[in-house]
């Protein structure tokens, strides 16, 4: 009889605790579902946009680029969380005569950058790499030893750029096939290209670097890159019209943007170097990528003291101002931090900035890649931010007015 009692109340205390656990996990979903939706709706209100408003000043200058410059593209200015202007100007496609839209997918190119490398440094956040760790540890095949993963953030790993090194007939007949993150890793593995310095060496941007990046990301978490960046940046960021695109997965890019080098009549064709992704490969909006400047703003990406890491310039700086950190370019005069990065690829040409003193975001996406976003100096001194303009300082970083 106590056996069975005993049995009975073992039971029901296993039954209590299973409903206990069952109602936690329910409450937790509850509570994550609640935060979604509330986090939507806060996404929602920071879009919000009256053009009658627009600032005028930021109006004149854009018309002006556009008409003068060839300006072609979109573009998106907030400060500290409210949009100050935002519009579109031209072509998505020249040749079939689509216009822009605000929701408009670009090929990101290098501004893809700071998006990998936020997706590397959450893993590291999680304790499931180490930036000391070296490629071949994820990879033995690869040729070339002592290049860890913070070399690859920094662009100090001294390796070749595979962008070269694939353009080769013989290294990748098909130039129509997309390749993909491991058919180049394969090929840096068979062929074994010189590098071009011995790892922490020098800076040298280059964009293996973020390629080998988005492979590690794979590797570590068994997840194809486009998906593992959706789940764990583009979505808790609520960039939800940004994706990667690999010409390896598709036969032709689904976005109707078309880009354009210098002139209408030169629209880029998508080949098989549209496949590796992680240095580019990731198209948004300039809504998305200002939604993803808050996120990093709030924490809800990466840590404070993570994102001090990433901010933080690694190489001599360039004209004693510009540096480079873990995705990010940097301009720092000791007083006005301000990080950003440029990105030119297959007929787009952009350029993503972050003044983290003032919070001031600029998003300018074009697909006429021309020379038109060097010639921003006015609209910086509208904003009463620094030139983020290289050419613009003397070698020893004193401004040198036009």
């Amino acid at each position: 009889m106590k056996t069975t009692v005993k049995l009975l109340i073992t039971n029901i205390t296993i039954l209590t605790l299973l409903i206990v656990i069952l109602g936690a996990c329910t409450s937790t979903e509850k509570r994550k579902i609640k935060a979604a939706r509330k986090q939507h709706d806060r996404d929602s209100l920071m879009l919000v946009y009256d053009a009658a408003k627009a600032d005028l000043n930021i109006d004149e200058f854009m018309q002006r680029l556009h008409s003068r410059s060839g300006f072609n593209g979109n573009v998106l200015i907030a400060k500290k969380g409210k949009i100050l202007y935002q519009n579109t100007f031209g072509w998505a496609d020249y040749l079939m005569k689509d216009s822009l839209k605000i929701t408009s997918q670009f090929e990101l190119a290098s501004v893809s950058k700071p998006l990998t490398a936020t997706g590397i440094l959450k893993l590291w956040e999680e304790g499931k790499i180490k930036l000391e760790q070296t490629v071949d540890e994820f990879f033995p095949d690869f040729p070339y030893s002592d290049v860890t993963i913070k070399q690859l953030l920094t662009h100090r790993s001294g390796l070749n750029n595979y962008l070269y090194f694939t353009d080769q007939a013989e290294i990748w007949p098909d130039k129509h096939k997309g390749m993909s993150n491991m058919d180049v890793m394969n090929l840096f593995a068979r062929y074994k290209p010189d590098k071009y310095g011995k790892p922490d060496g020098r800076f040298f941007y280059n964009n293996t670097n973020y390629m080998i990046l988005a492979a590690i990301i794979e590797k570590v978490t068994g997840e194809d890159f486009a998906i593992y960046m959706q789940e764990n940046v583009f979505a808790p960021a609520g960039m939800k019209n940004t994706a990667v695109y690999s010409k390896a997965v598709y036969e032709k890019i689904p976005t109707g943007v078309v880009g354009h080098d210098r002139v209408w009549r030169r629209s880029v064709v998508q080949n098989f170097q549209d496949g590796p992704v992680g240095d580019k490969g990731t198209y948004s909006t300039v809504q998305d990528l200002f939604l993803f400047d808050r996120a990093l703003r709030d924490g809800r990406l990466l840590k404070p003291e993570t994102l001090d890491s990433a901010y933080a310039g690694y190489s001599t700086p360039t004209k004693e101002l510009f540096n480079y950190g873990y995705g990010w370019r940097t301009f720092d005069p000791g007083d006005h931090k301000v990080v950003y990065h440029t990105g030119w690829w297959h007929g787009f040409r952009n350029l993503y900035i972050r003044d983290l003193e003032d919070d001031i975001t600029i998003v300018l996406l074009t697909n006429l890649a021309n020379g038109s976003l060097l010639h921003l100096d006015e609209l910086y001194q509208i904003l009463g931010m620094p030139v983020i303009r290289q050419a613009a300082y003397s070698a020893q970083g004193e401004f040198m007015a036009q």
